[in-house]
């Protein structure tokens, strides 16, 4: 009898875990909607209203360009595509983005902003941390090869950088790419980090999770590997930024992909910001390293 009860405490227990780990890891991959509430005019920006697919034809993915009036018009203009962080949008508010895309713009390039899938305005309802985000971003390069051809560069903010340096990686018309904060590889990462996101214990919650999740939504978080990417980008130049006191993401992340090619990679580590908010610590220097290196692509 005391067998019998207690193998009945395990199923349920069991089943308990199952469910909650079940439910988090959808509420992770099914995060509520940010609204996109600043507007370009508030910085002095004039937009031009944009919709694309992404580069699956699953999703209408919506943002804003921006055209520099002191573009060269003599030679080939840039365009620089802004990807943001998990769960939020094309305003990537810790910077905030419309600010660092005042200083662009102003610099004499292009910017395109858009919101990924599941995303502030956006199409879709399911966030990937990668996995299809990267189709997004190679739907957003595809709109500047058929609208306003340029030369292009990439800067992503945590998932948004990892994503754009698997995006890189795939379209050899990117000249160059630029990371704050972003994750080396997804696996890994949510093994080691995952508590920080679903606010759950690590065991037996995370391994739990990482089990079912991909199985649940059909993703394999293995292929999200910005680490392996890099070696398809190197030469063209990653400024890699990272705090140190980013408890996140760790810098390390940050780290390991610049010194698989450190001759061809920079790597800028601040003190006391924490994630994404190097730009609120240090917004003049970190918008001259930015505009340092698109001068050079």
């Amino acid at each position: 009898m005391i067998w019998l009860i207690g193998s009945i405490l395990l199923v349920l227990i069991g089943s308990a875990l199952v469910g909650i780990s079940t439910y988090v890891g959808w509420q992770l991959t099914h995060p509520k909607r940010k609204p996109v509430d600043d507007l370009p005019e508030h910085y002095g920006l004039h937009k031009q209203d944009i919709t694309f697919p992404s580069q699956t034809s699953d999703v209408l993915l919506d943002g804003w360009f921006f055209k520099s009036p002191i573009a060269p018009t003599d030679a080939n203009p840039m365009t620089v595509i802004m990807s943001h962080g998990y769960a939020g949008t094309r305003l990537e508010k810790g910077l905030p983005a419309l600010a660092l895309a005042k200083s662009i713009v102003a610099a004499g390039y292009h910017v395109l902003m858009f919101d990924f899938r599941n995303s502030g305005n956006s199409e879709g309802s399911l966030t990937t941390v990668g996995y299809l985000e990267n189709q997004d971003v190679l739907g957003a390069i595809k709109w500047v090869h058929e609208h306003v051809p340029s030369k292009i560069c990439l800067i992503g903010f945590s998932m948004g950088g990892s994503t754009s340096i698997l995006a890189a990686a795939e379209e050899p018309a990117v000249l160059g790419v630029i990371t704050d904060s972003a994750f080396s590889q997804l696996s890994p990462y949510l093994r080691d980090n995952l508590p920080v996101w679903s606010n759950l214990p690590r065991f037996p919650f995370t391994p739990l999770i990482l089990t079912i999740l991909p199985r649940l939504i059909g993703i394999n978080p293995r292929k999200v590997d910005a680490l392996a990417a890099v070696d398809h980008i190197y030469p063209r130049p990653i400024l890699f930024i990272h705090s140190q006191d980013d408890d996140a993401i760790p810098w390390s992340n940050s780290e390991a992909m610049w010194s698989r090619h450190p001759d061809a990679f920079e790597l800028w580590i601040t003190k006391k910001a924490g994630h994404v908010g190097s730009y609120q610590m240090q917004p003049e220097a970190y918008t001259q390293r930015v505009l340092a290196f698109l001068s050079k692509l």
